[in-house]
């Protein structure tokens, strides 16, 4: 599938990667801003000024770590190798 299609897919809550990772069972999802402020207990809006959290993209890398604010890179949003995992 194209990048297109695998971002609708992790926005309902699926799990994406590329074919062509050279990092094996690596994927990306994605963590919506309201389980980010009931996990931190914080960023609710609820106080004047008090900031908010927005949906983020991460990535579970190879090595099994979590790295928040996955970024895509120009190649993997021409390409056509993405999967659900």
């Amino acid at each position: 599938m194209n990048f297109g299609e695998a971002l609708k897919a992790v926005k309902n809550g699926k799990n994406i990667a590329r074919e062509n990772w050279n990092g094996k069972d690596q994927f990306v999802y994605l963590i919506k801003a309201q389980e980010l402020s009931t996990g931190l207990h914080y960023g609710f809006g609820e106080y004047y000024g008090e900031p908010r959290f927005v949906d983020v993209l991460d990535i579970k890398t190879s090595k099994g770590d979590i790295q928040v604010g996955w970024l895509a890179t120009q190649t993997d949003i021409l390409s056509e190798d993405w999967h659900i995992v």
